[in-house]
């Protein structure tokens, strides 16, 4: 499990969020969003330094989104400006469940992506990086995202967390995401929608787990299954969490804060059941507040401390 990862416990990694940065325009009002800023802020919030590497318009939505990012404790040396394309933002409707319906807006500033000798530099020093389908959705971006990921170490943690949204997807980019990717994070509803796409044959969660794993040499595959948990599956184990009862606010970022809680304990070669159980609490917990970045409390964080001892 990520031995190469052999640092002390308590270093911090550094931890980035590669792709989109947008405002989620809610019922309630706009809140600062998207899969890799959110995972970034929860990573940084467990202690390592999650960086979100992005792209905002010359304009007051990207100022603030700076604002905030830095007022939360990130760097913010990482989110590009572009002149001619606005800041990202996506349309939030919450069903009675909570559950989110996204209408995301097209040719904004992230779907730009620019590779330059500072983004290199980052992906060479990057102990881990998590990326999803939605930033390629543009080929300007999905050229970037893939520099960014071969240029990283080899022991370098990539995250595939999926997350289908809309159409923004095709076989080619999940073929060639999981490709670069060491660990795969999706959910179960998405999880027949890959292996259809892909044509992996198999039925059933266990099985497309394990084709995924083999097909694409993968360290981990990750499906979560809402409020019944998680399976977490490797080439040699396999662990089922059970799903925490809790009150619903959103479900927004509960998926981004799974991923944070399963990368920051992985990278410490936290034992599996530990990791599933951490990120089960961390996804929970967030689902019980509104918004996608909420600030986790020190009782919270207590119990989400991951090492190889516990």
């Amino acid at each position: 499990m990520a031995d190469s990862h052999d640092s002390t416990v308590s270093e911090q990694r550094i931890v980035v969020g590669l792709g989109e940065l947008l405002w989620d325009e809610l019922p309630g009002g706009r809140r600062l969003g998207g899969a890799p800023a959110n995972f970034a802020l929860m990573a940084t919030q467990l202690g390592d330094r999650g960086i979100v590497a992005s792209r905002v318009g010359a304009d007051d939505s990207g100022g603030e989104a700076r604002h905030l990012l830095s007022k939360r404790g990130l760097d913010t040396s990482y989110v590009q400006s572009d002149e001619a394309q606005p800041t990202g933002t996506v349309q939030v409707r919450l069903d009675v469940g909570g559950q989110p319906d996204y209408v995301i807006t097209e040719s904004v500033a992230w779907d730009y992506l620019e590779w330059t000798p500072q983004w290199e530099e980052l992906a060479s020093q990057a102990d881990a990086v998590c990326f999803g389908t939605l930033a390629q959705r543009a080929n300007v971006s999905l050229e970037t995202i893939r520099r960014f990921l071969r240029t990283t170490r080899a022991n370098c943690l990539r995250t595939f967390d999926v997350n289908l949204r809309q159409s923004f997807y095709s076989a080619d980019i999940l073929a060639e995401s999981l490709d670069l990717a060491t660990v795969v994070k999706l959910n179960h509803e998405e999880l027949p929608r890959v292996a259809g796409m892909l044509g992996l044959g198999g039925r059933g969660e266990n099985a497309w787990a394990h084709r995924l794993i083999q097909v694409f040499d993968l360290e981990m595959v990750c499906v979560t299954r809402g409020a019944n948990g998680s399976l977490l599956i490797t080439p040699t184990d396999l662990i089922e969490s059970p799903g925490l009862k809790v009150n619903v606010a959103d479900t927004i970022g509960a998926g981004d804060a799974f991923t944070a809680a399963l990368v920051h304990c992985y990278l410490r070669q936290t034992p599996l059941e530990k990791i599933g159980e951490v990120a089960n609490q961390l996804g929970a917990w967030v689902a019980t507040q509104a918004g996608a970045m909420p600030v986790i409390d020190d009782q919270v964080l207590t119990r989400l401390i991951c090492s190889p001892e516990n």
